[in-house]
């Protein structure tokens, strides 16, 4: 019974102790450093409140001496209404833009700091929600908090003054008549409390289906070769279609819900009209008040309808902003636990020698390991293939020597210094990498290969460039190094931009080179060419090697074959050859696929 009634309490807030302490700190991490330009703002706001609240006396006097037949005094009223309008314009023009500027760069500073702590959150939380989710996190989220945090402003200001100044003036002119609007309002805090609850579950439920929708366009705009080749146009159109209906669906039903309290709002305004007048009407002629009182109250009640209405919708606004607040906050409290432990020293290469001792690890379930036991040393210098069926743990193991997933089990330790144990940023100083899923950003080449060292010269990226068979290629695009490649170097091809990813690797010059199926996409002539590049540029270098063209790793130093995570089968190519083991089937079974891809199928001539 206790849990029901608190569950009901809480229903009966708008704001639950979750949300105020979600709100302070808010508050606390973005509000309170920019308080300075805040009191800016509210200087300028006071100066709009106080010339909006002289509009109802200048109307009281000028009906007043009006209705007395004093027209004496018209060129100062007309002097009067033009003085307070041109005061307004100008203080709502300079409070507008302070308090535009105030939340655009709250905004912006946010964007950023959350940016910067998801770029340098652990490989495995990036790898978690699709790029599409986190994009939607840092733009439509931050949109929603944007305008949360512009209405608070201006209704917790602007609104709030404006109103106070309003409502002195109608006390000034008629206390009585006050009150009676005044008790009018009160009314509408349980049904705006209902409502703005409504408003932060959808808003909530509107959020999740955002960045479900921004993930499903940036995965079929990624996706075009696929959907045009397999004449799946309209496949992707319904799918995108459906995810389009249901943000119209939760959209329009926030603007159902908010559009209820507007029209409460400006039911309860009529209330207060019907209460002035009838009020007005019997001060008046029972000489309590004037024409002129009754004609300020007016004004002042109409001019005061917008800020009350815009105050009342305040907390529908909030509970949205408060929706995206704890959702980036969720990015914000997460903390990777790839860092650097207290004391971690700069890694010292000596050698390059890299030693896999009992190295375990699994994605997340204990019971499914991506590597169990491995142990393996790469003396430094040398180049080690590993080789073996795909799933078999070898890129794993290729992206623990970088830490980008830490070990669970075992470690693994570079001119004996342990990677847990040396920073991050040395460690991957020390480490290049070369995969097959090639990342290129649309920019010019030079600035793709200038990744490798964003301070090089020229004459070092061509010399990059030139090492991985790339050069050539380069001068025949339209502008040379200064090409622009498209969204992930869509306009090269795939030999183009893997040579242009080993480029990079080259550039970097570090003294650990971690190659994964990084020629799987060139042809014979430039996997030759490459070939030779990398056997001068690994000369001296410590090498693993990632390959399931086997000849691309005859000549390594030693070949490790990788099944279920653990090596079962070492040594060179011949040896393991003449052992008949699993590399042998490995090349035999390599051997009769290639003799088959350059036969003819069956039926067609022989040429």
């Amino acid at each position: 019974m206790t849990q029901k009634k608190q569950k009901k309490d809480s229903r009966g807030v708008a704001f639950d102790a979750r949300s105020r302490a979600l709100l302070s700190r808010f508050l606390h991490d973005w509000v309170r450093p920019r308080w300075r330009e805040l009191l800016v703002a509210l200087a300028l706001t006071a100066g709009l409140a106080l010339a909006t609240g002289a509009y109802p006396m200048v109307i009281k006097f000028s009906f007043d001496s009006l209705l007395k037949g004093d027209v004496s005094w018209l060129p100062w009223v007309l002097v009067g209404i033009i003085g307070i309008t041109a005061a307004r314009s100008v203080f709502l023009y300079m409070q507008t833009v302070t308090t535009q500027r105030i939340v655009l760069r709250l905004q912006t500073d946010m964007q950023n700091y959350t940016f910067r702590h998801l770029i340098n959150a652990d490989y495995a939380r990036l790898t978690r929600d699709t790029p599409g989710r986190l994009l939607s996190k840092l733009t439509n989220d931050m949109q929603f908090i944007q305008q949360a945090s512009l209405a608070s402003m201006n209704s917790i200001m602007r609104d709030t003054l404006s109103v106070v100044a309003l409502v002195g003036s109608m006390f000034y002119l008629d206390w009585m008549i006050s009150l009676v609007v005044l008790g009018v309002y009160p009314f509408a805090v349980v049904p705006i409390a209902t409502i703005a609850r409504r408003v932060r579950r959808n808003s909530t439920q509107t959020q999740a289906e955002l960045g479900g929708m921004t993930s499903l366009l940036a995965e079929n705009l990624g996706a075009t070769r696929l959907i045009k080749s397999f004449r799946l146009e309209e496949f992707a159109s319904n799918r995108v279609s459906r995810s389009f209906e249901e943000v119209f669906r939760l959209k329009l039903k926030g603007v159902q819900v908010k559009a209820r309290l507007e029209s409460l709002l400006e039911a309860l305004g009529g209330l207060a009209v019907a209460g002035v007048i009838w009020v007005a009407y019997w001060r008046i002629s029972s000489g309590a008040a004037t024409v002129g009182d009754f004609m300020g109250l007016t004004a002042a009640l109409l001019m005061a309808a917008q800020p009350l209405k815009a105050i009342g919708g305040l907390m529908a606004r909030l509970q949205e902003g408060l929706a995206a607040i704890e959702s980036v906050y969720g990015i914000l409290d997460e903390q990777p636990t790839n860092r650097d432990l207290p004391g971690a020293k700069p890694l010292a290469i000596s050698s390059g020698e890299v030693a896999f001792d009992h190295v375990s690890f699994h994605y997340g379930d204990a019971n499914i390991p991506a590597v169990t036991d491995f142990t393996l040393l790469v003396k430094g210098g040398q180049t080690v293939a590993l080789v073996g069926r795909s799933g078999a743990g070898k890129s794993t193991l290729v992206n623990l020597v970088p830490r980008l997933f830490d070990v669970t089990g075992g470690s693994i330790r570079i001119d004996g210094q342990d990677t847990r144990e040396v920073t991050l940023a040395s460690l991957r100083q020390a480490v290049a990498i070369v995969s097959q899923d090639v990342t290129l950003f649309d920019d010019t080449i030079r600035s793709n290969i200038a990744l490798g060292k964003l301070d090089a010269t020229d004459d070092e990226i061509v010399a990059a460039a030139k090492a991985a068979a790339a050069h050539e290629f380069i001068l025949s695009q339209p502008e040379g190094y200064a090409t622009m490649i498209g969204d992930r170097g869509v306009r090269l091809s795939g030999g183009q931009r893997q040579r242009l990813a080993l480029a990079a690797a080259i550039l970097k010059n570090a003294p650990i080179l971690l190659l994964d199926e990084a020629t799987s996409a060139l042809d014979t002539q430039s996997e030759r060419l490459v070939q030779q590049a990398l056997a001068e540029f690994t000369r001296g270098r410590t090498s693993i090697v990632i390959a399931h063209r086997l000849s691309t790793v005859q000549n390594a130093d030693m070949i490790c074959v990788v099944d279920a995570g653990t090596i079962i089968e070492t040594g060179t190519h011949a040896e393991l050859v003449s052992r008949g083991g699993a590399y042998a089937r490995l090349v035999r079974a390599q051997l009769l696929s290639d003799a088959d891809a350059d036969s003819p199928p069956p039926g067609l001539p022989l040429n």
